[in-house]
């Protein structure tokens, strides 16, 4: 019987320290994606869907924890240790503006039409800022003490719709925003703290992981549609195959590998390449490939089907021998 192809990674050096965040954009026009970069080096950087390098955004002054695009690509922003969220020119890496807070910014979302920015961090706030007035001062939901406040660091943010902000903290609570009224409207308690919270957009459903457990909820609570299934490691991070949705990916601190679970849990493969922990993954938006990064400070981009013809894979030779 034949074996099956092995996977192997695209390395994707530059960065110098470890990689905290991985961001794909949305499929573009012309059916390719770009990837944003965060690192403990605060340089985020941006590549092709093929992992090749296109540039890197300089003028942080601490770790960037978190980095995203604007749907169209034309813009990136980026969260750092430097008190710092900042919007950036993606065509010319320009920092467009930069928005001060008062501590570490773990987490940032810019709206569909790229018109405001929402951040969080261990200010235990969530703002949301209007990049057409930067100077203006952000809204502020929930000051630290105050009603329906977290009272643990805001470990992401993320952006549903055009009204809808979501924050999940190490409060262990996911908090649902009305971004209009500047109101909570519901919120999900887990038993820890969450560690990860990324948006699935094709899916539409946030990808949650809290101690051993994986969560799948949908973006806009409708009921008992949540999934949870408990590993037997806690993960760093989790990511769902958006067009296929039976599969979803994991890193973990407590190991160097990546790893394929069913839905039902269950473990497919196990990949190994990475010399650090693995502190993020993510699917791209065909769901031909994942990313990784480590604490090894390289990205890992691996096929979601070793052996297709795909990206800089296209001519290679993936027979199962290493």
């Amino acid at each position: 019987m034949a074996a099956h192809p092995k996977p192997i990674p695209l390395v994707a050096p530059g960065h110098t320290r470890p990689v905290t965040h991985l961001s794909f954009s949305p499929l573009q026009d012309d059916g390719t994606y770009v990837l944003i970069s965060s690192c403990k080096d605060g340089n985020p950087m941006l590549r092709e869907w093929t992992g090749d390098w296109i540039g890197t955004f300089l003028g942080h002054k601490g770790a960037v924890w978190c980095s995203k695009l604007s749907p169209d690509t034309s813009r990136a922003a980026s969260g750092s240790a430097d008190f710092t969220a900042k919007i950036w020119d993606t065509y010319s890496g320009e920092a467009l503006h930069s928005f001060p807070h008062n501590h570490i910014v773990r987490s940032v979302a810019i709206s569909p039409n790229t018109s405001h920015l929402l951040t969080g961090g261990q200010e235990k706030k969530v703002r949301m800022f209007d990049l057409r007035r930067p100077d203006a001062e952000p809204d502020v939901f929930a000051e630290p003490g105050a009603a329906f406040a977290h009272e643990g660091t805001v470990k992401s943010v993320v952006w549903v719709g055009e009204h809808t902000g979501v924050s999940a903290g190490e409060d262990g609570i996911v908090k649902w925003w009305d971004l209009r009224t500047r109101s909570l409207t519901t919120s999900i308690t887990f038993p820890g703290p969450i560690s990860s919270m990324e948006l699935s957009p094709q899916t539409n459903r946030l990808v949650v992981t809290s101690g051993k457990t994986v969560s799948f909820i949908p973006a806009l609570p409708n009921g008992n549609q949540t999934h949870s299934l408990t590993l037997p490691y806690a993960p760093s991070s989790a990511s769902i195959h958006p067009i296929l949705q039976d599969r979803f990916v994991t890193g973990s601190t407590s190991d160097e590998w990546v790893r394929i679970h069913s839905l039902d849990g269950t473990e497919r493969d196990v990949l190994k390449g990475h010399h650090g922990p693995v502190h993020c993954v993510e699917f791209s938006p065909d769901g031909e490939m994942f990313a990784s990064g480590s604490e090894d400070g390289t990205i890992r981009l691996w096929q979601t089907t070793p052996g297709k013809g795909y990206g800089l894979w296209q001519g290679q030779q993936t027979n199962g021998h290493s």
